[in-house]
């Protein structure tokens, strides 16, 4: 009886395991991804009523749940309209159950931090209770659909009056480029992707709001909904994710001025106003979003260089962004400042960032590198690219951006295949590391003793 009562508890154990919030959530993308490719596979698929190959099926399939927007094909010509309706699904859900994930998990994190923590810190620290699970998916179900059906609305009614386009073909383009913008996906129905609208501010604008706002956090959008009143309400997360952003989307809408003003190939042979629109698109879209209303393959050395920044450090935590996101950078910004300047504790807005969440930090920093550097050298032994293009195809893979120079598609079955896997951990690694590092944490029962080895 005993020894059946082990094999019990040891099998309750097994499963306890494998339904761990982080796993399922890699397991989960893991299903959306296949089941995306086979719907993708069948004829009714293709535009022309084949089957598309297996490889660009999952490509494809992989790009979508990841919101990424890297493509081998075309997705406007390629896909029929229920191929890219499939597609639309897929990134929609990838979005939608990447934000949600994040969220919840979190708030599973956190709960076991308050059962060690005492009522004052659980004030002080602002963070959402487990009682508010049910409302948090709840208002990450509306703001998701407001926002893209607001955008959609737009979008269409400018296509319509604006470009002349049908109302169904406007309808369709409006829907599907507001629920890409919404969830980062970079997913475009033209060949072009937004280039054709280079001009047009009330195509562009829309797109980036529903960018920011997507790629924002749901943490910041939940501070914004209950605390705007109060700014000082607001959690440390909140205050350094919309610094942090800030400071992101100033610097690469001035960097790109700086660095494409004569370009003739992008921004030298538009007027003042349209410099500054396009400026601004490109500074957002990096973050992550992957439209791109100029020539990514014709921009400047130093304008990539920039952009390997910026869709390295992506947008906000438990967002539809992707990248290391701005908040890990901001505490490791903190970390060095302190130490720069003889500090003890990392401060910011009369807040102590912990010694848990920086090495958290860190550790998401260095695997991130870690993977870039691994995709890289991968590509470049299989391929005669220059390494700006495939540093640059690598990250914005890893990010989740889907801005590239023109290379995907030529890229081999083994550099294509790399790309899927940077996709997929870009997208669910660092965000389950991070949940699996906290959730993990414990306290040892010893320290040992203390040394200082020489740093620098």
């Amino acid at each position: 009886m005993q020894a059946h009562d082990a094999d019990g508890q040891e099998k309750t154990s097994r499963m306890k395991s494998l339904l761990h919030p982080t796993r399922a959530v890699a397991l989960g993308f893991l299903i959306a991804i296949f089941v995306g490719t086979s719907l993708l596979m069948l004829p009714l698929s293709h535009a022309e009523g084949q089957a598309a190959p297996w490889l660009v099926a999952f490509f494809t399939a992989v790009s979508a749940v990841c919101v990424t927007g890297l493509v081998v094909v075309d997705t406007g010509t390629y896909w029929s309209t229920f191929g890219q309706s499939v597609i639309m699904v897929l990134f929609q859900i990838g979005g939608f159950g990447m934000m949600t994930a994040a969220t919840l998990l979190g708030l599973m994190v956190n709960r076991s931090l308050r059962l060690r923590t005492k009522l004052i810190t659980q004030v002080e620290t602002h963070t959402l209770g487990l009682g508010d699970v049910s409302s948090v998916a709840k208002l990450v179900l509306v703001v998701t659909f407001v926002a893209e059906l607001v955008v959609a609305a737009f979008l269409a009614l400018r296509l319509h009056f604006g470009h002349d386009l049908p109302w169904t073909e406007a309808l369709w383009s409006g829907l599907f480029h507001a629920v890409s913008a919404f969830n980062n996906a970079g997913f475009s129905i033209h060949p072009d992707s937004l280039m054709r609208y280079a001009t047009d501010a009330l195509i562009l604008l829309p797109v980036m709001m529903a960018i920011v706002v997507g790629g924002i956090g749901f943490p910041v959008l939940h501070d914004l909904r209950f605390k705007v009143r109060d700014p000082r309400h607001w959690s440390l997360h909140t205050k350094l994710t919309l610094l942090g952003t800030g400071i992101l989307l100033i610097t690469g809408f001035v960097a790109v001025l700086m660095f494409e003003w004569t370009n003739p190939k992008t921004l030298g042979v538009m007027s003042m106003p349209e410099k500054l629109l396009s400026a601004a698109f490109a500074s957002v879209s990096a973050r992550t979003a992957g439209f791109n209303s100029i020539d990514i393959g014709a921009l400047t050395h130093e304008s990539w260089a920039l952009h390997y920044f910026l869709m390295f450090v992506g947008g906000g935590s438990a967002g539809t962004a992707g990248g290391v996101k701005v908040g890990t950078v901001a505490i490791l910004a903190l970390l060095v400042i302190a130490e720069i300047r003889g500090h003890s504790d990392s401060e910011a807005f009369g807040r102590r960032v912990g010694p848990s969440a920086q090495r958290q930090a860190i550790t998401v920093l260095v695997l991130g590198s870690a993977m870039v550097v691994l995709g890289t050298l991968v590509i470049l032994r299989t391929t005669d690219f220059p390494t700006d293009q495939v540093i640059f195809e690598v990250i914005s893979a890893f990010g989740t951006v889907g801005l590239s120079t023109g290379i995907t598609a030529e890229l081999p079955a083994s550099g294509q295949l790399m790309l899927t896997l940077l996709m997929y951990f870009g997208r669910v690694g660092t965000i389950t590391l991070a949940a699996s590092l906290v959730s993990g944490e414990r306290r040892m029962p010893y320290r040992y003793a203390e040394e200082h080895p020489i740093v620098g």
